[in-house]
């Protein structure tokens, strides 16, 4: 959403953005990304009481909504390195479920079904081309700021082809990408390794 949120401001108020950073980030939302919201969405809706005007309305959808989400924050192999089990005799109450658990009650704890499933729809609905008259390629063009993306190797939700898209398009633009086991989530995790990229770009 924030990428989203900076491409958008950029377009639409060019004289007030001077430099641009776009990380795991992409120009519209693929298929791929609302297939994934539909099925958040579609757990939260199996939730009877997500409609309820409560504070934990739909909660229980929320945190499944939320499993669903942990599985493209991450990736197969970050899974596998963290969460494997080495009690081979063990057949429930496993490490991974502890953990997708958890998750999803913390996330509960702090936000709200009824926003989680309109937050998704309005990432649905992401395209820079919309309503300008034009298509991806040519909006992108557009940007004449100095921007800097960055991709995540590993990143599933938004792969680093969707910056690599941009930075092919952006006139000004430097395009990094970063070896990073941790999927999406590297964007939070890599915080070293992209201000490194950062304070290079900037300084340059």
């Amino acid at each position: 959403m924030g990428g989203y949120q900076a491409l958008e401001w950029t377009l639409a108020e060019p004289d007030r953005i001077k430099r641009l950073m776009l990380l795991a980030t992409g120009s519209a939302e693929s298929a791929w990304g609302i297939a994934v919201h539909t099925a958040q969405r579609l757990s939260v809706e199996a939730d009877p009481t997500w409609k309820d005007a409560t504070p934990n309305a739909g909660a229980a959808g929320l945190k499944a909504a939320r499993a669903i989400g942990m599985l493209t924050y991450r990736n197969y192999q970050t899974f596998v390195r963290t969460q494997t089990e080495p009690d081979k005799e063990k057949t429930d109450n496993f490490k991974a479920s502890s953990y997708i658990n958890y998750q999803g009650d913390k996330l509960v704890k702090r936000f709200n079904a009824q926003s989680y499933w309109l937050l998704t729809k309005a990432m649905d609905s992401h395209n820079i081309a919309r309503g300008r008259a034009t298509d991806a390629v040519t909006t992108l063009e557009i940007i004449t700021q100095p921007t800097l993306v960055i991709g995540i190797t590993s990143d599933i939700l938004c792969p680093p082809e969707e910056q690599r898209f941009m930075g092919q398009h952006i006139p000004n633009a430097a395009y990094h990408e970063i070896d990073s086991p941790y999927g999406h989530d590297g964007f939070l995790i890599e915080f070293e390794k992209i201000g490194a990229i950062l304070q290079r770009w900037l300084t340059r």
